[in-house]
């Protein structure tokens, strides 16, 4: 297990990758901790708001992701300056994808069900770049043999094919799986040859003469949101607070 630990995550190569991660989820939590507190009017945390403009904090995040991202391509991956790099970067990441609802609708919907939208984002983020460190790298590649990584038409085929079921899959209307499926293949496959989401692309030009397939699509995600929405609403209001209940406030 040690060894796998060593090989997988902290060698030299994926250090930076670690630290990175590590930067960009305390960060984010740091940031929930700190609107929550804001929002309940405890602390000395007040919203920064020069000249009576808020600003967000997507705003110095965007900054440091900059700052960190051309100071790693400047100075390489190795050494003392790609962890400080990475620790900058994991930082102005943990602060846009704490706002990626605010981005996405152009709005600020931080404390509404819209902004649930931002923890979904961090969290996927999150299991991603753990995928990553474990091993896994997009399309698959990583599990091909020394034989087929000879062989291009084989990688090239297998690159291909596992694109093709990352696009089905999103067409799909199922964009978690998609993104988890470049890196875990298995994953886009399941999405590719399961039925459409009812609102989805696929649906609508596919399922369109088919009323049985549309049927038991939306009995699906019927049964898949009863089963899987409460709990996941409840991990997402233990991590970054219930949105309110009124319209929203600015914080």
């Amino acid at each position: 297990m040690g060894h796998w630990f060593y090989r997988n995550i902290v060698e030299p190569g994926k250090l930076p990758m670690l630290i990175a991660l590590a930067s960009f989820v305390l960060t984010f939590l740091a940031t929930r901790v700190i609107t929550r507190m804001i929002r309940a009017g405890r602390g000395p945390f007040r919203n920064v708001s020069p000249g009576g403009l808020h600003i967000h904090h997507v705003v110095p995040g965007v900054i440091l992701m900059i700052v960190g991202g051309f100071w790693a391509v400047g100075t390489g991956r190795h050494g003392v300056s790609a962890s400080v790099c990475a620790v900058v970067f994991g930082a102005g990441a943990g602060l846009v994808l704490d706002e990626f609802a605010l981005i996405l609708h152009l709005d600020d919907v931080y404390w509404t069900e819209q902004g649930r939208q931002s923890v979904e984002a961090v969290v996927l983020a999150a299991a991603l770049a753990l995928l990553v460190l474990g091993g896994s790298v997009p399309l698959g590649v990583n599990e091909l043999t020394p034989d087929e990584r000879e062989d291009r038409v084989s990688l090239i085929f297998t690159i291909a094919a596992n694109f093709l079921f990352v696009l089905v899959t999103a067409f799909k209307g199922k964009g978690r799986m998609a993104l988890i499926g470049t890196l875990v293949p298995l994953v886009a496959i399941v999405g590719a040859v399961r039925l459409a989401r009812p609102s989805s692309p696929w649906a609508r030009r596919f399922y369109r003469n088919r009323p049985k397939a549309r049927a038991r699509a939306a009995l699906r995600r019927f049964r898949h949101d009863r089963r899987w929405n409460r709990p996941r609403r409840a991990f997402q209001d233990f991590i970054g607070g219930a949105p309110d209940r009124l319209p929203a406030r600015k914080r």
